[in-house]
């Protein structure tokens, strides 16, 4: 029997439903492109980068065959660029299986993909009988159910997982999915929700016990750290230098200018980054420019804070052999973080 949980969403949805172009389609390439944008980024933004990537790679074959610097580049002030790479490694996976995984089982093969983004493709895709749970899920139902259980807790997340499931309707588990979404983001949302417009008051427990703005519960969260970065644009007859940062660290795959760990105001010499165990390694340029000081950017667990330099040269400075040097008018090719699209706006000419 469906609970009168669940016929109120589905009622509520089939009113107040969001217009979003991915629900006009069950194409599950098209639904995976959007739950991917979707999981670190505000639809209104991520509308715009889905028709974008959807129109550069109309399938998933075209993604696959495509290079990981130009997924990155569209992907390009997105941030959180791994859902980048996992997008691109996981449609190399759907093209040699030969078919789009069905089942949140064979889902969660794929790179990238966890327990809700399966399960909202396969329900939504394929109708498959899945609960799919995210931030705006166990929002609605720890504050309907007055669930005390923390959400960044394996137990919390088994419990909430087991009763969206015990509520879904198993003939409209896609829409059930997509309801509880829709309303957890436009009615039940984390501050001021819509509580006297809500077709749930009666039965809220948060609401009546006075505990909306408490629940969901969380466990204390990672501390953040601060973090400086130093880089200098060097320009050289109307070319630069940038190297790709490696793994295991922040932006892993991304396009930066030369990154320096020492330099002495009104000095010539900089020092440019080494790893820990290499020798240290001096470049000697005339008439620096600061062009920015503690330039601040915000990541999930870190500040980072940025000084921008510049110089000018006619004869090409030795740089650790994981440097390029490219035209200037080309640096729009390479994928670059957010923080250097910022810097490089400050930069006093390209030609």
């Amino acid at each position: 029997m469906i609970s009168k949980f669940t016929t109120t969403i589905l009622e509520w949805f089939s009113r107040n439903a969001r217009d979003l172009p991915w629900r006009q389609t069950r194409d599950p390439y098209a639904i995976w492109l959007s739950e991917i944008i979707l999981q670190q980024t505000r639809v209104e933004q991520g509308t715009d980068y889905w028709w974008r990537l959807l129109q550069r790679f109309p399938t998933v074959e075209d993604l696959a065959s495509a290079t990981e610097d130009e997924v990155l580049r569209l992907w390009q002030g997105l941030g959180y660029y791994s859902r980048a790479r996992n997008l691109h490694a996981a449609a190399q996976q759907i093209v040699a299986k030969g078919a789009f995984p069905a089942t949140p089982e064979a889902l969660r093969k794929l790179k990238g993909i966890g327990d809700y983004t399966a399960a909202a493709i396969a329900s939504i895709a394929f109708g498959y009988p899945a609960a799919a749970v995210d931030g705006n899920v166990y929002r609605v139902l720890a504050r309907h159910y007055g669930i005390q259980a923390p959400i960044n807790t394996t137990e919390g997340k088994n419990l909430f997982t087991e009763l969206a499931n015990e509520l879904l309707p198993h003939s409209q588990a896609g829409a059930f999915n997509q309801a509880l979404m829709d309303f957890g983001a436009t009615v039940c949302t984390p501050r001021n929700p819509m509580c006297s417009d809500c077709p749930l008051a009666d039965t809220c427990i948060a609401l009546h016990e006075h505990k909306v703005d408490s629940l969901p519960a969380k466990l204390a969260k990672t501390k953040v750290t601060q973090r400086h970065l130093a880089y200098i644009y060097i320009k050289c007859n109307g070319y630069t230098a940038i190297h790709r940062r490696g793994a295991g660290d922040i932006w892993q795959g991304l396009w930066e200018p030369v990154i320096i760990s020492g330099w002495t105001e009104n000095s010539n010499v900089i020092q440019l980054e080494t790893a820990p165990d290499e020798q240290h390694q001096y470049v000697d340029l005339n008439d620096i420019q600061v062009l920015a000081r503690d330039v601040r950017h915000v990541l999930t667990h870190r500040i980072l804070h940025a000084d921008f330099l510049y110089a000018e040269t006619f004869a090409r400075p030795a740089l650790p052999a994981d440097y390029i040097w490219v035209p200037e008018a080309a640096l729009d090719n390479y994928g670059m973080p957010r923080l250097v699209e910022k810097l490089l706006e400050r930069l006093p000419s390209r030609t």
